[in-house]
C-alpha cells in the first residue's frame, strides 16, 4: 500500500554552530521568496527578535517561519547554536523531517556544530550541508566538506545520511550554487530553494486519522495565555474542538481549542484548521507543558515523551539588600521577583526555580549564559537583585557524587599553546586531541570539569591575547574530582566605607592591584573597588581626598594620570566571584561586593574558614 504525503509542504531546521550564519541564510531566504512587499523595510537578522539576540549576535530563542516558493510551503525553524539551549534543539529536530546544516566556509566543524548534528542524525534527518561564507578570501570548501564527512561518519550517519547535497553560499550576498568555486555564485538561492524541495521528505498525509498534536516549543500571550507549538503527526484539528490533554504524568484534561495561528513569513497569523503535516501554534490550554499529545477525547494515544535537558549549573538570587538597594531599580520587592522568575519557568523549559528563604531562590539553567541571559533581561526591565557564585550541580549516581565535565575545544595561536595546555591541566583538565594547521594556529580538544571553566574564558582571552577561540558544549556526568578545581587566584581591593572613590585616593592604590571603579563612583563599606596584585583580601580607603592646605593649589591633582579602570560586563563579573561575594544588579549598575558588609565579621569569619581548612 502507497503511503499518501503532503507535496504541498516541507518542514526544515536550520542547524549551525554559532556566527556561522544561519540566521543571516533565513534572512535571505525570506527576501528572495517575495514575501516581503517591495517597499517594506526589513531588518537586518530579522529572526532574531530580542535585544540581546541583536546586540550579541546570537539566536538564544527557536524561531519558526514560512515561505512559499514554486506553489509549496517551507517551513524554517531557525535554532539556537549554543549549548546552553541545547534542549530546543534537541525538541525542533521531533518536529521536522530534513535539516540544513551550515558551515563556515573558513572554520569548518566546531563543537555545536557537532553537538547539533549529532541530535539531527539521532532523528534519521535527511541533511542538506551548506558550505557559507564561500565569498571570504580564506574560505577552504572542500576541505570543509572533507571535515563534514569525517564528522558524519564520527557520529555514525547511516548511508542515506552520507549520500547528502551540498550547497555552496554566502548569504550576506544572497547568493548560491552547486560548485564550491565562488566565482560560479548564481545571483540568487534558487539552487537552495531547490534541493529543499528535492531532497527533504514530504511529511506523510494521515489527516483522516485521529488527531496527535505535540508540543515541542512554548510561547506567552498577555491575551489568551500560554500557547503550545508543535506539530500535527496524525489527523486534524480546528477552532472549537473538544480536546484531550495527555500530561507527562499520563493524567488527562479536556479543553476546547480557542485559536490556531500558523506561520508565514515573519507573522504569526490565525487559521482555521492544521493537519498533519502543518506546524502550528494553538492557544486554549492553560497548563500545557513541552512533550505533550493533545488527541481527540474519545480516541486518547499519547507520542514519547520528549527528552528536556537537565540543568548543570546553579546560583542564588536574592533580594537585593546593599546600602544602595532600591535607588536605581524599578522591581525591589520579592514579590515581583518570585512572579518574574514563575513568569520565566512559563516558556523557559531547561530552568528550575526553587524557593530557598523569603528573599532567595535557587535558580538552575544550562549554563552561564542561560543565566546571564535572564539577568540581563532582568535588570532591562527595571529588576534589581543581587546573585552569588554559579555553582555547578552535582549529581549522585549509583551512590558516587559526579559533576558535569565539558568537551572544550580551543584554537589558538601556537605560541600560547603551552599556556593554555598548563592552565587546562590546572583546572583538572584531560587532553583529547591536538592538531596544528601549519598557519600558525593549533587546535587543542580537553574534557574538563564544567567547573574548571566558571571564570576561565577571562584568563584565556589574556592568554592569547584576545586571538584565542574557546567553545565548549556538554559531555558526560563523571566522578568527581576531589580538590580546588580552578577560581580565582587573586584578593580583592574592598572599600572601606561610604562615599565617592576619589583619584587621589585611585592613584595610591595602582601599584596595589587593579582598580574597577573610576572617580566619583558611588561607593559602599564592603563594595568590591580593584584586585589586589596578591591573594590576600585587602580593605582600602577609596573615598580619602587630598588634604588642602593654603600652600598648595587643588589645582595641581589635575595633572596626575590614571590607568583605566578595568569595566567589567556582567558575563565577566559571574565568573569573576568567589563564595564570600554577591553581584548586585541594577538597571543602571554592576556592582561586586562581599556577602558580609562589615569588615571585623568578615576577618572574623577568614579566620575560622582558614582554621577549618587546617
Amino acid at each position: 500500500m502507497s503511503v499518501k504525503l503532503r507535496e504541498d509542504i516541507r518542514n526544515i531546521a536550520i542547524i549551525a554552530h554559532v556566527d556561522h550564519g544561519k540566521t543571516t541564510l533565513v534572512d535571505e531566504l525570506l527576501k528572495q521568496s517575495g514575501i516581503f512587499r517591495s517597499n517594506e523595510y526589513v531588518e537586518e537578522r530579522a529572526m532574531d527578535s530580542n535585544d540581546l539576540e541583536r546586540e550579541r549576535g546570537i539566536t538564544i530563542l527557536a524561531k519558526n517561519t514560512a515561505i512559499d516558493y514554486a506553489g509549496k510551503r517551507i517551513n524554517i525553524l531557525d535554532t539556537p547554536g549554543h549549548a546552553d539551549f541545547g534542549g530546543e534543539v534537541e525538541r525542533i529536530m521531533k518536529m521536522v523531517d530534513g535539516v540544513l546544516l551550515v558551515v563556515d566556509a573558513y572554520e569548518g566543524t566546531m563543537p555545536q556544530t557537532r553537538f547539533v548534528l549529532k541530535k539531527a542524525l539521532e532523528q534519521h534527518l535527511k541533511p542538506i550541508v551548506v558550505v557559507n561564507k564561500i565569498d571570504k578570501d580564506s574560505a577552504r570548501p572542500d576541505e570543509v566538506v572533507d571535515e563534514v564527512i569525517d564528522l558524519f561518519i564520527e557520529l555514525g550517519a547511516d548511508e542515506d545520511q552520507l549520500e547528502f547535497p551540498v550547497v555552496y553560499a554566502s548569504a550576506i550576498n544572497g547568493t548560491a550554487s552547486l560548485d564550491s568555486n565562488p566565482s560560479n555564485q548564481d545571483e540568487n538561492m534558487k539552487c537552495l530553494y531547490d534541493t529543499i524541495l528535492d531532497y527533504v521528505p514530504a511529511p506523510i498525509d494521515n489527516s483522516d486519522e485521529p488527531l496527535q498534536f505535540q508540543t515541542a516549543l512554548l510561547d506567552y500571550s498577555d491575551y489568551v495565555g500560554r500557547i503550545g507549538i508543535g506539530r500535527v503527526f496524525r489527523g486534524s484539528m480546528k477552532v472549537g474542538d473538544a480536546v484531550t490533554l495527555i500530561k507527562l504524568d499520563g493524567t488527562t484534561k479536556n479543553f476546547r481549542v480557542t485559536k490556531i495561528f500558523g506561520y508565514f513569513g515573519l507573522k504569526r497569523e490565525e487559521i482555521q484548521e492544521a493537519k498533519a503535516g502543518d506546524i502550528v501554534a494553538v492557544s486554549g490550554m492553560d497548563d500545557i507543558n513541552v512533550g505533550e499529545t493533545v488527541c481527540p477525547i474519545d480516541h486518547q494515544e499519547a507520542l514519547p515523551v520528549l527528552h528536556i535537558d537537565e540543568p548543570t549549573l546553579q546560583m542564588t538570587f536574592l533580594v537585593n539588600n546593599s546600602p544602595f538597594a532600591g535607588k536605581e531599580g524599578k522591581w525591589v520587592t520579592a514579590s515581583k521577583i518570585d512572579d518574574r522568575l514563575m513568569q520565566q519557568l512559563e516558556t523557559d523549559v531547561s530552568l528550575r526555580v526553587e524557593q530557598a528563604g523569603n528573599d532567595s531562590w535557587i535558580v538552575s539553567g544550562r549554563g552561564e549564559l542561560h543565566l546571564s541571559v535572564l539577568i540581563e533581561n532582568m535588570r532591562r526591565e527595571g529588576f534589581e537583585l543581587q546573585v552569588s557564585k554559579p555553582e555547578v550541580i552535582i549529581k549522585n549516581i549509583d551512590g558516587i557524587d559526579c559533576e558535569p565535565v565539558e568537551r572544550v575545544q580551543i584554537d589558538t595561536p601556537d605560541e600560547a599553546v603551552g599556556a593554555v595546555i598548563e592552565s587546562i591541566g590546572q583546572r583538572k583538565g584531560d587532553m583529547v586531541d591536538m592538531q596544528a594547521d601549519g598557519n600558525g594556529q593549533t587546535r587543542l580538544i580537553f574534557n574538563v570539569p564544567a567547573r574548571g571553566l566558571i571564570g576561565y574564558r577571562t584568563e584565556f582571552m589574556s592568554m592569547t591575547k584576545g586571538y584565542g577561540i574557546l567553545n565548549h558544549t556538554f559531555d558526560s556526568y563523571q566522578p568527581m574530582q576531589k580538590g580546588r578545581v580552578g577560581g580565582r587566584r587573586n584578593g580583592v581591593l574592598v572599600a572601606q566605607e561610604n562615599g565617592q572613590a576619589t583619584a587621589y585616593s585611585i592613584t595610591g592604590l595602582e601599584d596595589r592591584g587593579t582598580v574597577f571603579v573610576e572617580p566619583g563612583t558611588d561607593v559602599y563599606g564592603g563594595m568590591i573597588v580593584g584586585e589586589n596584585s596578591r591573594e590576600n583580601d585587602l580593605t582600602v580607603n577609596i573615598t580619602k581626598a587630598k588634604a588642602q592646605t593654603n600652600v598648595r593649589s587643588s589645582t595641581k591633582d589635575q595633572t596626575v594620570t590614571l590607568k583605566k579602570a578595568k569595566i567589567m560586563t556582567l558575563e565577566e563579573s559571574l565568573e569573576y566571584l568567589n563564595d564570600d561575594e554577591y553581584l548586585e544588579v541594577t538597571p543602571e549598575s554592576i556592582r561586586l561586593r562581599k556577602k558580609e558588609l562589615d569588615k571585623s565579621i568578615r576577618e572574623r569569619l577568614a579566620r575560622k574558614s582558614k582554621y577549618a581548612e587546617e
